[in-house]
């Protein structure tokens, strides 16, 4: 233990808070999947779909309403204005709260028109609304916190929150009839208590609430990314929008659990990434592109290592998820969670038009694949029913990181010298081994013997390449420290 102790006293600042934050992602999710089993036997298959559409448009409505403010844009600007970082977070706060009362009055003016477009009532489209708002606030101080690498404040803030929702909503959902209500006023209750206390925060140390300088700034950066997040949120939510309209809201919780599953991995993923996306852009600007080579083979070993766990004990963590009436959500995971894996494989390709804002090609990408994920569902699940939409998405999601791929290398030529950080075979190879071991995996489903034969061979194979394995995630956190 003092071992350990002495070993993380000797990192750095940057490399703690890196590690505060993957913990602290691993609690929140860890806290949100645990009560997932519950909330699946106090809804209905109905009413857990019916939550999971909800988010579905929440995801999609927010991009149009905030804009995305609090993604790139801001990261930038928090380093671009550093000597006014607390104007300029307060003049985001009062820019992304001036958008959301606008569209929030439009809505109280068109509530009908809108009601029926979403299929929800008004007051779900108002804490929807509210939700919208408070989600962008947490998320402008937590990148905040993050830049300034103050780990302890986002640590406690998140863990309170993650806590305290479930305990309200699962009260809230035991007390009511309408379950799907009481679920989401339960989150937007916390949310306003909470994210009204950082907003005020926010405000009261900037002392500003309208810049035209910033305002400007942040519109014209992220007005043109649009398409880009809103084709990316399409992507990710548009399935449970469309099992609903096409197969039932039955449909539509199986497969919301499913993707529930699915997302435990995004965690891990964004947790990653976040901790290489600074040292990739370092790499770029120092012109030291081929230095990104290995890091990136080893983390998209570890993606897909994980990913396969979690494909091998899918009939399990569905059995301890739900009941059984949504046992056949473990076809539709392994598929949805291979999607996981592209996820994060276009990210490394999207970083180098990101650092030279490409902006155009990050736009076509994403378009391609949103449409083609609509396109694919609206055919294909009306003749195979919900299991479709697990397969689209996979499949619109190679083709999304393989466009991004090709941008990339377009990239390359023109503004790193015609480097190249990644050998295609190279990826290809651990792509298509990644691939093969799902599918092969997801057929022991039927045979618990052979499955659990495989489950002791990857674990005697971690056990011997135990000592390989923690110096490769080392050598990640590591990164961190260098930058």
């Amino acid at each position: 233990m003092e071992r350990f102790l002495s070993r993380y006293r000797a990192l750095s600042v940057q490399a703690k808070a890196s590690l505060w934050f993957l913990i602290c992602a691993f609690l929140q999710k860890g806290i949100s999947s645990i009560t997932t089993p519950i909330f699946t036997r106090l809804m209905t298959k109905a009413e857990y779909g019916k939550f999971g559409v909800f988010s579905s448009w929440m995801g999609i409505i927010s991009v149009f309403v905030t804009l995305n403010l609090y993604y790139g844009v801001y990261s930038q600007g928090l380093v671009k204005f550093s000597n006014e970082r607390s104007v300029f977070s307060a003049s985001m706060e009062g820019l992304v709260l001036t958008l959301c009362s606008v569209y929030t009055v439009v809505y109280l003016v068109f509530h009908r028109f809108f009601n029926e477009l979403f299929n929800l009532t008004t007051i779900q489209m108002l804490a929807l609304l509210l939700m919208v708002w408070t989600s962008a606030v947490f998320n402008l101080w937590a990148e905040e916190q993050r830049v300034e690498f103050k780990y302890k404040a986002i640590i406690g803030v998140s863990l309170v929150m993650s806590v305290i929702k479930p305990i309200l909503c699962i009260i809230l959902v035991i007390c009511s009839e309408d379950k799907v209500t009481a679920r989401i006023l339960g989150l937007a209750m916390i949310d306003i208590i909470c994210c009204s206390v950082l907003f005020v925060i926010h405000i009261k140390r900037g002392k500003t609430f309208f810049s035209k300088k910033y305002w400007l700034y942040a519109l014209g950066f992220n007005l043109p990314l649009i398409p880009h997040y809103l084709s990316t949120t399409v992507l990710s939510s548009a399935d449970r929008i469309m099992i609903e309209d096409m197969t039932g809201l039955g449909d539509a919780g199986t497969y919301n659990l499913a993707y529930s599953v699915a997302l435990i991995m995004t965690m891990f993923n964004s947790s990653l990434m976040q901790t290489l996306s600074p040292w990739i852009y370092k790499k770029i600007k120092d012109n030291r592109i081929k230095d990104i080579e290995k890091v990136a083979y080893t983390t998209l070993v570890m993606v897909g290592a994980v990913n396969i766990a979690l494909i091998l004990f899918a009939p399990e963590i569905v059995s301890i998820f739900a009941p059984k009436e949504y046992a056949d959500a473990i076809w539709a995971i392994p598929p949805v969670i291979m999607s996981v894996y592209f996820m994060f494989s276009y990210d490394l390709f999207a970083k180098f038009a990101f650092y030279h804002e490409k902006t155009f090609f990050i736009m076509i990408a994403s378009v391609i694949g949103a449409v083609l994920n609509v396109l694919l569902n609206y055919l294909l699940i009306p003749i195979f029913g919900y299991i479709a939409a697990a397969y689209t998405t996979l499949l619109c999601y190679m083709v999304f990181s393989i466009v991004h791929y090709l941008f990339m290398r377009k990239v390359c030529r023109n503004y790193c010298g015609g480097t190249m950080p990644y050998k295609t075979k190279i990826l290809l190879m651990i792509t298509a081994a990644f691939l093969l071991l799902g599918f092969v995996f997801m057929t022991t489903y039927l045979n618990i013997w052979i499955r659990y034969g495989i489950v002791v061979v990857f674990a005697i194979v971690c056990l011997i390449f135990r000592k390989r394995i923690r110096a490769e995630f080392a050598s990640i956190l590591a990164l961190k420290k260098k930058q």
